[in-house]
């Protein structure tokens, strides 16, 4: 098979990786296409064998690079505001896509996403990688089993320390135009994950939002007013908790601080800048097709970083914590390394009942191995019986949440998510594996 790269930032890495190291044999990456010609540069030069020698295309040079290079499979990984274009480019060249979440940030770049794909009849893969966590697979199986009965109400909690959550603050993911807010570039990933435990998709929506702790305010609170547009260079860097030392690290200053003169991209924005049109705390009421309930709250500046969350059932309660990072302590992340994950079983007329957690190895908890298995080299695994893999169908469902969720800030209404729809001219069915 062969694929093409478009949007060469951090992400792209682990899909570069996965096809010309882990899964190279049966696997060709033709070419890499990006705005950043020092990024572009970097990026060839990391793979083995092939060093500069690999095709490298400016953006606007993405529909020429698929007339030559003929890949089946183009790998979108550019920011989310983005992906439509090259999706929707892609698939009308009649290639399968493969995309990072989300899928899309709006209703009508969803609806051109979506109507690319039915007239195509292309292929388009969504990889949450969420899915393939050992533990959270076995959530899944523990709800397959019947064995907490009917599932009737979700709590979910995931909670941003203030090293990850401030990053979301100082990169282009701070505009709402741009990434959808936390509730789409971030909670897809839960709300996918939803969608998939309770085997159904969101029927009404209400949430509440706002920014209170990155803002000027809080840099006033701080002693940090007199902060600059960005961490390089600012007043106060040395000041500051919340600073990014792009000079100091390696990889973050050959990726981006040597790559700010080719397109002006700053990765490193101040965090209490008053420009942010993004929320820091947000919750959200769900109400499922079938009748399941969820209450969602993110928080972007906790003093820890994980996920509570109990699944209330007819039979009993199915609870699971992740602790990911237990604080920072002088600017430093105190990963959790024993007792990170408890999943716990409470059936009526029963005491408490500690589940030993299914356990993995690589990034993401040993997700991204297992699904870069499935999406390079399908045929050295099993049959997966929970349905992991995601769709167009699945991508759009799980940023559904997330914009009806933003609408009801806005509004300060509930709404209707089949109404949403029907708004906008979308036409997206319910039921599993329709199109």
């Amino acid at each position: 098979m062969k694929y093409a790269i478009v949007g060469v930032g951090g992400r792209h890495a682990m899909f570069r990786r996965a096809i010309t190291q882990t899964h190279a044999e049966g696997n060709d990456l033709v070419a890499l296409c990006d705005v950043n010609e020092t990024r572009l540069a970097l990026s060839a030069g990391k793979i083995p064998k092939k060093g500069n020698g690999i095709a490298t295309y400016e953006a606007a040079d993405f529909e020429r690079m698929i007339a030559e290079q003929q890949p089946d499979t183009v790998i979108v990984t550019t920011p989310d505001y983005l992906h439509h274009e090259y999706i929707v480019a892609a698939l009308k060249a009649g290639r399968n896509v493969m995309t990072e979440k989300p899928m899309t940030v709006d209703l009508a770049k969803l609806r051109a996403v979506l109507e690319a794909q039915q007239q195509s009849g292309k292929r388009l893969t969504v990889t949450f990688n969420y899915r393939y966590t050992p533990a959270r697979t076995q959530l899944k199986d523990l709800l397959m089993s019947g064995v907490i009965g009917e599932i009737t109400a979700v709590d979910f909690r995931w909670y941003l320390d203030r090293v990850h959550g401030a990053d979301y603050f100082r990169r282009w993911h701070r505009y709402k135009e741009k990434s959808g807010g936390l509730l789409v570039h971030k909670s897809t990933h839960h709300f996918d994950l939803m969608n998939w435990w309770v085997a159904s998709t969101p029927k009404t929506v209400s949430a509440n939002g706002k920014r209170v702790f990155y803002t000027p305010e809080m840099a006033e609170e701080l002693g940090l007013g007199a902060h600059g547009e960005r961490c390089h260079d600012c007043p106060v860097f040395d000041q500051c908790e919340y600073r990014l030392d792009l000079a100091g690290d390696p990889a973050l200053r050959e990726l981006y601080l040597d790559a700010e003169d080719d397109d002006g991209y700053l990765r490193d924005k101040c965090v209490f800048a008053d420009d942010i049109t993004i929320e820091d705390t947000m919750q959200v009421q769900v109400k499922y097709a079938n009748d399941v309930f969820l209450n969602y709250t993110l928080c972007a500046y906790s003093p820890w970083e994980g996920l509570e969350i109990k699944f209330h059932g007819t039979k009993g309660e199915l609870t699971h914590r992740h602790v990911e990072v237990h604080g920072v302590f002088g600017g430093v992340r105190d990963k959790a390394q024993e007792d990170a994950m408890t999943t716990t079983l409470h059936l009526a007329g029963g005491l408490p009942e500690a589940i030993d957690v299914w356990a993995g190895h690589g990034d993401h908890g040993g997700a991204d191995p297992v699904m870069l298995g499935y999406l390079f080299e399908p045929e050295s695994m099993e049959p997966d019986r929970y349905n992991r893999a995601s769709t167009h169908k699945e991508g759009a469902w799980s940023i559904l949440t997330g914009i009806a969720a933003n609408a009801s800030i806005a509004s300060g209404q509930t709404v209707d998510v089949d109404r949403m729809l029907a708004e906008a001219g979308i036409a997206l069915s319910r039921r599993a594996g329709a199109s």
